[in-house]
């Protein structure tokens, strides 16, 4: 049983940072892939972020370079740093993972996720 549980959504102006948590109950043996996925209002959801076991991480094109993803691995606990916010990041944020049991893994923010929270809402004011 895959459980993920997100925190540290609120509201910030254009230009502020935002940290958000994911508290995971998965397994830690076996490989797995965990990331962000974001959906805002009135439009399509996309992955914002994958970081897999080795620690390789991916971005979406729209949050390259303002956005990083880290995994405390003894706390089994998923962040996503958010700098530099825009008033198109606002959206619920949710944190998705899947494990890795083929040899290949397709651990990218655009591949299908089949373990979601119940996500945190970002507000960015103009």
């Amino acid at each position: 049983q895959v459980q993920l549980v997100e925190s540290g959504g609120g509201s910030v102006q254009a230009g502020g940072s935002l940290r958000l948590s994911c508290a995971a109950s998965i397994a830690t043996y076996t490989r797995r892939c965990m990331g962000w996925f974001r959906q805002g209002p009135g439009k399509e959801g996309e992955g914002v972020a994958t970081i897999d076991s080795a620690g390789s991480t991916k971005y979406a094109d729209a949050v390259k370079g303002r956005f990083t993803i880290s995994l405390d691995v003894p706390q089994n606990t998923l962040y996503l740093q958010m700098s530099s916010l825009k008033p198109e990041d606002a959206a619920m944020y949710y944190c998705i993972a899947k494990y890795c049991t083929a040899l290949y893994c397709d651990c990218t923010p655009r591949s299908n996720f089949p373990y979601r929270g119940q996500g945190t809402q970002v507000t960015v004011s103009s």
